[in-house]
């Protein structure tokens, strides 16, 4: 069978492959951000093994500040939980979206459970552009072949960011946390072919500013679910009249 970018031959080859386009500017644009992440719980007076499990257990930078600085202040478990939950809701349409293109019927349900763990923005954008287009066995060793080397970088990063405080500028190893959110736009931006994506960026970049003098609390969510959801109904109708 010849290989070709949509089939790459067996299932050890397509969880090769998601290793190699994950260790290059993913690894390096995330390792930087989990340096800065392990920098800013040393510079709560955290221990390190805070910053590992969070980052083992959460793997989502917003949720972990969240975490870090609400436990920081000795906020309730409770507080903590729901703060995080709030954050991270965004994860489960991610989830619900991606779960089609990488499931197969011989692979135990158990298996999904646990890799559903691993769904982060950078490896759903990779998935979401890569799987669709292979062989339905090669689509989870991609996927994961993508996200648990990923993962491993930025656990080995949050560790050695926890050292640097005292080695680099604080505005330095603070500014490593926010090279993230570029790095997600970037990636969308590489997408601007596909629908419903322009309508949805130009959108949240628009009302995201005028949501947040209203209410800067819930601009953030605001702008998603309106945007999103615009975007959505006006991809469905392009989508409607190039079937009919």
């Amino acid at each position: 069978m010849h290989n070709t970018p949509d089939n790459f031959g067996s299932k050890r080859a397509a969880y090769i492959q998601g290793a190699k386009d994950a260790l290059t500017i993913p690894a390096l644009i995330l390792g930087s951000t989990y340096m800065g992440f392990g920098a800013l719980v040393s510079e709560t007076g955290l221990e390190v093994w805070h910053a590992l499990i969070s980052t083992a257990v959460n793997w989502a930078i917003p949720g972990q500040i969240a975490t870090m600085e609400l436990y920081a202040i000795n906020a309730s478990l409770f507080a903590i939980a729901a703060a995080v939950g709030l954050i991270n809701c965004r994860l489960m349409p991610m989830t619900i979206v991606l779960m089609p293109f990488i499931r197969n019927k011989t692979t135990p349900k158990i298996v999904y459970y646990f890799m559903s763990n691993f769904i982060a923005v950078t490896g759903w954008a990779a998935a979401m552009k890569r799987c669709p287009n292979l062989p339905e066995e090669q689509r989870l060793p991609y996927f994961t072949g993508f996200v648990v080397p990923l993962w491993s970088v930025c656990m080995l990063a949050t560790y050695i960011g926890y050292h640097l405080p005292g080695l680099l500028p604080a505005e330095v190893t603070m500014g490593l946390v926010f090279l993230n959110p570029v790095y997600f736009m970037l990636v969308f931006l590489a997408d601007f072919t596909q629908p419903g994506r322009p309508t949805a960026l130009i959108l949240g970049a628009i009302l995201g500013p005028l949501t947040f003098l209203l209410t800067p609390n819930w601009s953030l969510l605001i702008t998603g679910l309106v945007a999103g959801t615009i975007a959505f109904l006006i991809s469905e109708r392009k989508l409607k009249k190039a079937q009919s």
